[in-house]
């Protein structure tokens, strides 16, 4: 929106130059974007917040300018000639039935009283349209609007002077000496001003005249009865209409008009007679012509604002200080409220001000506009004491330790479809009420589905290395017979994928070319971040779900417990191509419950020995089906105080090794931190193991 200052001093004066006036109107919430010179003078583009309609104009502009500036406003008035017939003629809807009335020579009745609260009008006779006067013109211009002719250049120079909508019909179109303010009937078909015949539905807000639809009430009127250089009669609308109508009118047939626009977000119920005045006077002075009688006028219903009290200790509660209580009534009545003083302030909310409802909105007005760098800076007031959450230690290191490792944290949606809830998780999902959708239709009990798009919605714009996770709650009911019992879970997901060619995992060099990111990448970072927690023991199997690959995934158990389960997500499958997952994926889902239930791991010192170590190799012959954690928790159970480590050296399948059997060979190392080990004690305990792997179905090779 332009606002020309030149303008604002015709209501204001004020001796602030532009760069000041912008940068004051900007503190008070009135935000100046930028300013540019138009035929010598200073234009503001402004920034106006949805909530402000009433400051989408020079007035409104000008009544903050008031205010900051604690000087008077002048008032927009609109000085009309004598009519030629009744002075004024007003016609409510029926609440006033059975009252005795004027006869009118033209006639508004409102219908729907829920669509238009207010609808005024004034009728001109013997008008001459033709071009605006030379202000009216370089003023619409230098506000980005083309000028049209003397008539609608009127209603456009005050919707950008007071800000409230307006339209001019040519009356010699209007058939039956009446409007009617009401809903379109099924069929009916009205060609708007843009020249696009629009299908009209019961749910359109409509004004008709005796026989058909002539305008989309509060976004554009109809082409029918617009106004041409053949127009001799006018009659001008000024209206209220409901905010939802119109929206709901302007989004259903594709329409966004400045009209709408304000009407959209509220527009100001007492300044329909103010507005149709304005419009008159505009028209009469540009185009001639008389005044046929007064205003014509329709009450629906009275959009009422409300009084609030307004406390002096809440003032200092909480701006910190106080306001001079004159100053707080000066400022309160600058931008137009009323203020009765007695032991405390009460304040009358004006029209066009639907933003405020409460006792704190108008201490928000006061704080803008006294100004915010006028307050002193202090510290909240606060007593008690800042109680970290238990987990927060725990949660920090996680993060810091993915952000280490590459991964960058994400965020998703709480909300997941039916079928991801049940493809991913065996926990009874907690159904929304209000759903966005039906994708978004239950809160979520895994992390996965929302990992998964996010990793998709990379590589399906070409983004092939991907490393992501996300820490958030999971939610499920307790028991079906509880509705509204829920379990909040904490819980970690993390999602990987790379190719080749870039070297995700691991880039070119002169020793090896690029290599992509691989299910031992995954596990390798998972027990960099589960090293970080106290445990006795952790083991991987591969007893994982079945959206993972069999041969790719695998199960964390740590002293007992899952704590995570990971793998590579199946390619082919449902689960990849709902997603058009056409690269290697890799998913990693932590219980994060389970893991801050135990203890940040300490680093502990221990010196090297300075003994040396012994090392000794087992060759054997085991079945295909026994995994090396069996084999290690095999050893481990031995409890030999000098075995330092005990891992695979080698492992062979194929050849000279039966079907169904594996060579490994197997390395121990054992050292003693007091004294050199003997060869007697390292037989010894060498002859404990291989009676543990023999145990479990090897056979020493010679």
């Amino acid at each position: 929106m332009k606002i020309l200052t030149s303008w604002l001093r015709e209501f204001v004066d004020f001796k602030a130059d532009a760069q000041t006036l912008a940068r004051d109107l900007t503190m008070a919430g009135i935000s100046v974007e930028a300013i540019e010179k138009v035929g010598g003078e200073a234009v503001f583009s402004m920034e106006i917040t949805t909530n402000r309609p009433d400051a989408m104009n020079h007035y409104g502009v000008a009544r903050e300018v008031a205010a900051i500036y604690d000087r008077p406003l002048k008032p927009i008035v609109a000085t009309l000639p004598k009519s030629v017939a009744s002075p004024k003629s007003r016609v409510e809807t029926p609440d006033r039935a059975s009252q005795a009335r004027p006869k009118l020579k033209f006639e508004i009745k409102i219908e729907d009283k829920q669509g238009c609260a207010r609808y005024t009008s004034r009728i001109l006779r013997g008008v001459t349209i033709g071009p605006s006067p030379k202000k009216i013109a370089e003023r619409l211009e230098a506000n980005d609007s083309r000028p049209i002719n003397s008539a609608a250049d009127a209603t456009n120079y005050n919707l950008i002077e007071m800000g409230h909508p307006t339209h001019a019909f040519d009356l010699d179109t209007l058939e039956g000496g009446r409007l009617i303010v009401r809903r379109a009937r099924a069929g009916e078909k009205l060609k708007t001003l843009d020249g696009v015949d629009r299908n009209l539905t019961p749910e359109d807000l409509v004004i008709a005249d005796a026989r058909k639809p002539v305008a989309l009430a509060g976004v554009m009127g109809g082409f029918d009865t617009m106004i041409t250089e053949r127009t001799k009669n006018v009659l001008i609308e000024a209206a209220w209409f409901d905010p939802a109508t119109v929206r709901a009118m302007s989004r259903r047939h594709g329409m966004h008009t400045d009209a709408s626009h304000r009407f959209e977000r509220g527009a100001d119920w007492g300044a329909t007679s103010l507005a149709a005045a304005r419009v008159a006077q505009l028209i009469l002075e540009g185009s001639g012509g008389s005044l046929d009688g007064g205003e014509i006028e329709a009450v629906g219903r009275h959009v009422k604002r409300p009084m609030v009290r307004l406390r002096p200790n809440e003032l200092v509660r909480h701006l910190g200080q106080e306001i001079p209580p004159a100053r707080v009534t000066s400022i309160l009545k600058r931008l137009g409220f009323y203020v009765a003083i007695r032991p405390l302030w009460t304040v009358e909310v004006p029209t066009w001000r639907l933003d405020v409802e409460r006792e704190i909105d108008l201490i928000e007005e006061l704080a803008r506009i006294y100004g915010y760098n006028n307050f002193e800076n202090t510290l909240p007031g606060f007593s008690g004491s800042v109680v970290e959450l238990p987990t927060a230690e725990k949660e920090d290191t996680t993060r810091r330790t993915l952000l280490a490792l590459g991964y960058h944290e994400a965020m998703t949606y709480s909300f997941i479809s039916h079928a991801d809830a049940g493809a991913f998780s065996g926990a009874q999902a907690i159904e929304l009420a209000n759903p966005l959708n039906e994708e978004l239709s239950v809160m979520r009990t895994s992390l996965v589905p929302g990992m998964l798009e996010m990793l998709a919605h990379n590589l399906n714009r070409d983004v092939k290395d991907v490393r992501l996770f996300e820490a958030g709650h999971v939610f499920e009911l307790k028991t079906e017979s509880l509705a509204g019992n829920v379990n909040e879970v904490p819980a970690i997901c993390l999602g990987a994928t790379g190719d080749a060619a870039t070297g995700n995992a691991a880039p070119a060099s002169v020793h090896a070319p690029a290599r992509a990111y691989t299910f031992f990448d995954m596990k390798g970072d998972l027990e960099a971040l589960l090293a970080a927690f106290e445990h006795k023991a952790l083991y991987f199997d591969a007893n994982a779900p079945a959206y993972y690959h069999p041969g790719r995934s695998a199960r964390a158990v740590m002293d007992g417990e899952t704590v995570a389960r990971f793998g590579q997500i199946i390619l082919p499958s449902e689960v990849a191509a709902k997603r058009k997952l056409k690269q290697d994926v890799f998913i990693a889902e932590v219980f994060a419950d389970r893991l801050y239930r135990r203890a940040l791991r300490e680093p502990r010192y221990a010196p090297l020995s300075k003994f040396p170590a012994v090392e000794r190799d087992f060759s054997f012959l085991m079945p295909d089906d026994v995994s090396f954690e069996r084999i290690r928790s095999a050893v481990d159970a031995l409890h030999i105080p000098a075995l330092r480590s005990f891992a695979p050296a080698e492992i062979f399948r194929g050849g000279s090794v039966s079907a169904g059997k594996q060579s490994l060979l197997l390395r121990a190392v054992f050292q003693s931190s007091d004294r050199t080990l003997r060869d007697d004690e390292v037989a010894a305990w060498s002859q404990r193991i291989v009676q543990s792997l023999t145990a479990l179905g090897g056979t020493l090779r010679s």
